[in-house]
């Protein structure tokens, strides 16, 4: 009989999101090894969970209400007490919280424990500080980039030799099979550029950025921007978009699963985040060989060089992102160019298979250590 692997997955919400799909995708690529998975998300519902459990695997939720809804803990701990897993693997500040006070209330080996931070945390440091004293109540964090390994070294002072670095990954030929849509449901001329924007409208997206960009170059040239994602700012970004009496360029799309085609579709995608992990939408536009412009910040600069696979410029700064993605519009030759190179780095060292793979060494790892 095969030994039987069990792995608990815990995250904070399973809303639609660059860290929930994730999940999902590593989870998928488990039970399709050999794995039993589990997955326990803080709070209830979530389209992500309804994949999930269409695809066999099962959520769980520790029905939490609000960020501080301390009852978290001990539902948590029940749920790894009856689940009896091999190994918990976190995700996101408030679940890998959780999940090391839960696995001390549950009498779960710490050694058995991962807990991963997908992003450069700017805005909330008490983060920091918490990761700081807690981070010895796991065996190791796990970062997606170098960037994050850093942060998390230098500003929480956690060890670099308890910080292990898996980068994410894509499907470059699921991309790349991709079909695109018709673009002219968007467009009002045959020849106007669509640039691209997808993520979850979030304050350190830099989208007030981008809109203000937008209508820079608005007022020069036709231009439209798709907007892909849902999130706390979207009324906020609406509003803005009114105000510059941009409604005319600016298409907000919601939610979508067809994102593929999207890249394949659009001619520009504009990322202007404050700070980033190892964002998961930039690596999808490259690996599309769609032209980049983004911001030179932790995440974006760990995948792009400036020059070679796509243009970067200084965060919050709508002028020199207008320049940019004008210059990108301008000079084809030089575009395509530093496509091509973004695609054969994606390519090269970011698949999607050998990113699951690095992830399952790790945790064969840890269960022959326990």
């Amino acid at each position: 009989m095969p030994e039987n692997k069990r792995i608990l997955l815990t995250i904070t919400d399973l809303d639609v999101g660059g860290v929930p799909l994730h999940l999902h995708r590593l989870a998928r690529f488990l039970a399709a090894h050999g794995w039993h998975v589990d997955v326990v998300s803080l709070s209830a519902g979530g389209a992500v969970a309804d994949s999930l459990k269409g695809e066999g695997i099962a959520v769980h939720h520790c029905g939490a209400t609000h960020a501080f809804d301390w009852r978290v803990f001990e539902r948590l701990a029940q749920w790894v007490d009856a689940l009896h897993p091999d190994i918990v693997h976190s995700f996101l500040f408030h679940a890998n919280l959780a999940s090391r006070l839960a696995c001390l209330l549950a009498g779960f080996p710490k050694r058995r424990l991962i807990c991963e931070i997908q992003t450069v945390e700017i805005e909330r440091r008490w983060h920091l500080w918490v990761d700081r004293y807690l981070h010895r109540l796991s065996c190791l964090t796990v970062c997606n980039s170098e960037s994050v390994r850093t942060h998390l070294h230098e500003r929480a002072g956690i060890p670099k030799e308890r910080l292990a670095v898996i980068e994410g990954g894509v499907d470059v030929d699921a991309i790349a099979q991709a079909q695109p849509l018709d673009a002219d449901q968007w467009r009002t001329n045959a020849d106007e550029p669509l640039l691209l924007w997808v993520g979850r409208m979030d304050p350190i997206k830099g989208l007030n950025t981008l809109v203000d960009a937008v209508a820079k170059v608005a007022s020069r040239r036709p231009v439209k921007l798709l907007l892909v994602g849902d999130g706390p700012e979207r009324g906020r970004i609406q509003k803005r978009v009114v105000d510059l009496s941009l409604q005319g360029h600016v298409h907000f799309l919601g939610m979508r699963r067809d994102v593929y085609r999207l890249i394949q579709t659009a001619d520009l995608f504009v990322f202007p985040s404050r700070t980033e992990g190892m964002p998961n939408a930039l690596l999808e536009a490259m690996a599309g060989r769609l032209p980049i412009v983004a911001t030179d910040v932790p995440g974006c600069h760990d995948l792009v060089t400036d020059g070679k696979t796509g243009r970067l410029v200084k965060v919050d700064d709508p002028g020199a992102l207008a320049e940019a993605i004008e210059s990108a519009l301008d000079d084809s030759e030089t575009t395509n160019s530093m496509s091509a190179n973004a695609w054969h780095f994606v390519s090269a060292s970011h698949s999607v298979t050998k990113c699951h793979q690095t992830y399952e060494a790790l945790y064969e790892r840890v269960r022959g250590h326990s």
